[in-house]
């Protein structure tokens, strides 16, 4: 039987967040809109999302005057993940 998949890393870009910040201590709003070529204001909802699940921690900050956000994920959200690309993986040996 295959497994459910978790539908808050199912949405595109919400697994592209998670997947950058696994392989990173942290990573800056900026960064995280470079890498996946989404809007401002659809990666700030799906940051959101992803830090009400706890997936993720977020801070926020000022430097040199300039709001700053960071990104973390918790363990919570590596587990999620790990569940996320296993359970993937056995769609795809199929």
């Amino acid at each position: 039987m295959l497994p459910n998949l978790d539908p808050l890393l199912h949405n595109q870009l919400r697994l592209s967040i998670v997947s950058l910040l696994i392989g990173v201590e942290r990573a800056d709003f900026n960064f995280l809109l470079e890498q996946t070529g989404a809007t401002k204001g659809n990666i700030s909802v799906q940051i959101k999302k992803l830090k009400e699940a706890g997936y993720i921690s977020v801070e926020k900050s000022f430097q040199n005057n300039y709001p700053k956000t960071e990104c973390c994920i918790t363990p919570q959200g590596i587990k999620a993940f790990e569940a996320y690309v296993e359970g993937i993986s056995k769609y795809l040996k199929r």
